[in-house]
């Protein structure tokens, strides 16, 4: 399996999307093939369907795009959610860029009752000073844990962490930005109030909600007006 996946990731490097992601992800340290997500996705699902305990024994990471890989694979496991999150735990110190994060936290999808042991795993990341332990934190509280049960628990998490590292900032600015969106009410209560963000990340939420369309012309004057308070 390991040399046949080579041989895909070869015959499917495009030297355009390489300099494209280069420019995208200036984030990360390794070296770059240029194969399109799609196409990775395509691949993991074939070493699900073959012999991805033997694949994921030996999973090379020089490349980009063998660790979104490797994520992906661990991400569509068909395993106990317990035994999937400590193969997640193993991984996240191979993540250094904001597609690792963006692209494998989507896939791991995990069901209704699995919640709290997800929420259980990942609020200790928030508490870390390694940026992409933070991203991967508040990227899962965004794409899992904006529902009604668990939204106040997403805003007290974001307030609580400490981060001056960019794309971190980012994340918890694009989380409290769709906040704001789907819990407007929730979301202007806390910005309006004493929260902890930085001027960087506080700033960055208001501008991303205004850029939203799911936003009113009406709730988007307000915004800018906020802007000027920190």
């Amino acid at each position: 399996m390991l040399n046949y996946v080579k041989e895909e990731l070869a015959k499917n490097a495009n030297d355009k999307c390489k300099e494209f992601n280069k420019k995208l992800c200036p984030d990360t340290k390794r070296k770059m093939l240029g194969v399109k997500i799609p196409i990775l996705r395509k691949l993991a699902k074939k070493i699900i369907a073959n012999d991805p305990e033997e694949y994921l024994k030996n999973a090379p990471n020089e490349y980009l795009e063998e660790v979104v890989l490797e994520g992906l694979v661990i991400a569509g496991l068909k395993i106990d959610i317990k035994a999937k999150l400590e193969q997640i735990k193993n991984y996240i110190p191979k993540i250094d860029s904001w597609m690792i994060t963006d692209t494998v936290c989507p896939t791991i999808k995990p069901k209704n009752n699995e919640l709290e042991i997800v929420w259980e795993f990942i609020t200790p990341y928030i508490k870390s000073q390694k940026e992409f332990e933070i991203r991967f934190a508040v990227i899962m509280m965004l794409d899992y844990f904006l529902i009604d049960e668990y939204v106040d628990k997403v805003i007290m998490a974001l307030d609580d962490i400490k981060t001056d590292k960019y794309y971190a900032e980012m994340a918890i600015a694009w989380c409290l930005a769709e906040i704001g969106i789907r819990y407007h009410e929730k979301a202007m209560k806390y910005l309006s109030g004493n929260n902890h963000l930085n001027k960087f990340t506080y700033q960055k939420t208001l501008q991303k909600m205004r850029e939203s369309y799911r936003i009113s012309e009406e709730q988007k004057m307000l915004l800018k007006e906020m802007k000027k308070n920190k």
